[in-house]
């Protein structure tokens, strides 16, 4: 292989892995809900969106600084989580899982459908103070925002890590995901931890769509991101954290493998069905992901 093969090869990978982190971002919403309550939130990519309309018009209508806009964005997505969680989920409890699910895809044809009758469905601009000059490592030329945006996601899995390792409410939501009828037994009032679990889960949201709205402009379609993160918690593990950070990387760098040598003889769009074509081989051997927890139901 040529010293120029080696450097395309280099390119993709940095540029894949950086994109993974940002989605592992996302992943890391879906996981803590499902961790908590055994129910997966497919309005996800739907709370990155409104996150990022958020800060867009705080930034262009409303004339915050960046950081007080950033800073509105995450105030508004746990509000909004905690009220979600508080009327419309907490009634849920104790009915099928499906009933949740059912409320969460509702949610999401709401969420998408309430900006274009409100605001309008014009492309907005969520610019960030991060410079336009490409970020260099060695072949690799990456957006300032790329680099940002990975370098977040990392911050914000270390930080979680210690949160769930080291501090007494992660313990107890560590406690509540394990067994959510022995942590009730122990003292441990898991409707509150329901609620930080949505609550957290609405931050990541809001970092998430700050992220990509700035880098892909905010309009409704950045809910798809959602859908394009779901192979990464599939793929990681649904109860994973660290499957999700994994999975994420997977995700990203096979997408960029795949544009960057299949697009060429096909025309281009791999990368949009690669993930999910990986998902699928996967889920045949581990139908639980990498780093899930296999669950046995004795009857």
């Amino acid at each position: 292989m040529s010293s120029e093969d080696l450097g395309f090869l280099w390119a993709l990978l940095v540029n894949g892995a950086s994109i993974g982190l940002m989605y592992a971002l996302i992943a890391l919403g879906f996981v803590l809900v499902y961790k908590a309550t055994d129910a997966i939130n497919f309005a996800q990519g739907e709370f990155v969106m409104l996150a990022s309309f958020a800060a867009a018009l705080a930034l262009g209508i409303g004339g915050m600084p960046v950081i007080a806009a950033v800073l509105l964005a995450v105030a508004l997505m746990i509000g909004f989580s905690f009220g979600l969680e508080r009327v419309v989920l907490r009634p849920l409890l104790g009915r099928p899982v499906v009933a949740v699910i059912m409320a969460t895809i509702g949610l999401a044809a709401m969420l998408r459908g309430l900006p274009p009758i409100t605001i309008g469905g014009e492309t907005r601009a969520l610019p960030l103070p991060v410079g336009d000059e490409p970020v260099r490592l060695g072949a690799a030329s990456l957006p300032p925002i790329q680099v940002v945006g990975a370098i977040v996601a990392v911050l914000f899995f270390v930080a979680f890590t210690w949160f769930f390792k080291k501090s007494r409410m992660g313990v107890a939501m560590r406690a509540v995901a394990d067994n959510q009828q022995v942590a009730m037994a122990m003292g441990i009032n898991v409707e509150r931890y329901f609620a930080l679990a949505w609550a957290m889960a609405g931050i990541v949201s809001a970092l998430g769509g700050v992220l990509w709205g700035s880098m892909l402009g905010v309009d409704v379609h950045v809910a798809v991101i959602g859908l394009k993160v779901f192979p990464v918690v599939i793929l990681g593990g649904l109860d994973s954290i660290g499957g999700a950070l994994v999975g994420g990387l997977i995700i990203g760098i096979v997408e960029s493998l795949a544009a960057g040598y299949l697009d060429p003889y096909v025309g281009g769009g791999t990368k949009d069905f690669a993930p999910y074509l990986l998902m699928i081989l996967v889920l045949m051997f581990r139908p639980y992901g990498i780093f899930g927890k296999r669950k046995i139901e004795r009857v």
